[in-house]
């Protein structure tokens, strides 16, 4: 690829982000819907990771609106659809293939909302992004294109178990593929991380101790890693 654009780009890099964030989120409520079975309001400690207020109901009312709202900017349903609407853009580039397993993904999404069984309905889903990742490592041939997209991927799995407080191990692998990504960047690629931020990050998740006394810097750190890096090339 000669030169790529940076509405390419950005596209490329938040369709990685946001089928990472549908990935991550429905297994983190299917974790979280196990432990609200014996316990009343558990979805609060998971609302607190991202700072947001509780505005539901009950746990029932919870489940629902962050599988289902599509107004709801924390929903699976919004995640799911803007990694469509990205997918829509770049057909070209993904392949059709890789376009047919989101659209299925949000097929199954929609059928499930009104199954008797929504955990068992929604189990097809994390097979369906599997299918999306086979189709993006098979298909995509031009190795800038697929970095962008693995470090939108790479970026968003740090930055939510960062918030989610996973295990440091976790949070070390994540962050570990997240730097090979940067190192494979085009120099065509109107995207610059910042070295600075990268370097907290190194200091950070470098033990155990630093990440668990500074993970707030940390998510501070790579939210602003591309912050205003972006060229026009």
């Amino acid at each position: 690829m000669g030169t790529i654009s940076l509405e390419h780009s950005d596209r490329l890099y938040w369709l990685g982000r946001y089928t990472e964030r549908v990935f991550t989120t429905l297994k983190s409520l299917q974790s979280l819907y196990d432990q609200m079975i014996d316990k009343s309001h558990k979805y609060e400690e998971y609302l607190a990771y991202f700072g947001l207020d509780n505005v539901y109901e009950n746990n029932n009312d919870f489940i629902k609106k962050f599988l289902y709202d599509a107004n709801n900017p924390n929903s699976i349903a919004f995640s799911l659809e803007r990694t469509y609407d990205n997918g829509i853009v770049l057909r070209e580039e993904i392949s059709t293939e890789a376009l047919s397993f989101l659209q299925l993904a949000k097929d199954t999404l929609i059928k499930s909302k009104n199954s008797k069984n929504t955990r068992l309905s929604l189990l097809p889903l994390e097979d369906l992004l599997f299918g999306f990742w086979g189709c993006i490592a098979d298909n995509v041939y031009d190795d800038e294109i697929k970095n962008i997209i693995y470090c939108g991927k790479s970026v968003e799995r740090l930055d939510l178990y960062l918030r989610m407080k996973y295990p440091f191990n976790e949070v070390e692998k994540a962050f570990t593929i997240l730097c090979k990504n940067l190192r494979n960047f085009s120099k065509n690629t109107p995207y610059r991380y910042n070295t600075k931020y990268l370097s907290d990050l190194v200091e950070i998740i470098g033990t155990k101790d630093d990440y668990e006394n500074n993970s707030q810097k940390a998510i501070f750190s790579l939210e602003h890693i591309f912050e205003e890096m972006k060229v026009n090339i």
